[in-house]
């Protein structure tokens, strides 16, 4: 699909990926509308997604350091067990771990059902009433030192629908935060965090297998790649310095402002979805 393509995806996902109406959405929709009508792939999605991943670890930098270095130091009794950045650095193994469960028995569905227009039109709308219902009902006074091992697990699982495109992982960690009473920024704060060992996990594996296993053809029995190794690569870098710049902005404004934009913007894009999808101009895969 070439450079001009790529760095358009990568333009989407950085812009994308820390709002709360799906990254994976936009790239599948976006990608359609590029002249090809192809779908850039899960793979191609995953991979990218490193980029905006590496501009959390920039951002939550000195979070990171603190988290990992006292989760250590409890790890072998230098500090109580029960220090609030150590326990945060178990919340987030353990709330990682059911996106990664399902991830790998559900990985062929992932990459193939669940990328039908039709869902992420569902999930758009569906995700999106919940995220406005919680912002409306939440109590917003809960911070992460609040944070304790029943709601890491709502948290976690929550997190795990992010697998289907059009629910959005910060949307679906946050919509479980707010409905937990969390303040709107710890909610989205911790999404960031729990998203680092999936997003990397599911990024690094699927970078892995285009390597080690190439798909050229699709008399092969598999899905050729859409873009090469360096536009990839490019999309990559784009999505980085892009969602850098997003996560600033994202943090700042849902200190003072309600997700109420992010809500309406949902609601019409999957019911736009909807009224293409009946209308033939676009098609399911």
């Amino acid at each position: 699909m070439g450079f001009i393509n790529a760095i358009i995806l990568g333009l989407v996902q950085g812009l994308t990926e820390f709002l709360p109406i799906s990254s994976s959405a936009h790239l599948r929709i976006v990608g359609i509308f590029l002249g090809t009508g192809a779908d850039p792939g899960a793979a191609f999605t995953a991979i990218i997604q490193l980029g905006t991943e590496a501009a959390v670890v920039v951002y939550f930098a000195a979070d990171l350091w603190r988290i990992i270095s006292r989760w250590f130091l409890a790890l072998f009794g230098r500090i109580p067990r029960n220090d609030t950045e150590a326990k945060l650095g178990w919340f987030i193994i353990f709330g990682s771990i059911p996106i990664v469960v399902l991830g790998l028995l559900f990985q062929n569905t992932i990459e193939t059902t669940f990328r039908s227009l039709w869902i992420i039109a569902f999930t758009l709308i569906v995700f999106g009433i919940l995220l406005g219902i919680a912002d409306y009902v939440g109590a917003k006074k809960r911070r992460l030192k609040d944070l304790n091992v029943p709601h890491a697990t709502v948290f976690g699982l929550a997190q795990s629908f992010a697998l289907i495109p059009g629910v959005s992982r910060s949307g679906g960690t946050i919509t479980a935060g707010l409905f937990l009473g969390y303040e709107r920024r710890a909610a989205a704060r911790y999404s960031f965090l729990l998203a680092i060992p999936a997003v990397f996990g599911s990024g690094l594996y699927e970078l892995y297998k285009t390597i080690k296993e190439p798909c050229v053809s699709a008399a092969a029995g598999c899905a050729p790649e859409v873009f090469t190794g360096a536009e990839t690569a490019v999309a990559t870098v784009v999505a980085f310095v892009v969602g850098l710049v997003v996560i600033a902005f994202f943090m700042g404004y849902i200190s003072k402002r309600s997700f109420l934009p992010f809500v309406i913007y949902r609601l019409l894009l999957g019911c736009a979805l909807i009224v293409l999808l009946l209308t033939g101009v676009l098609q399911p895969l």
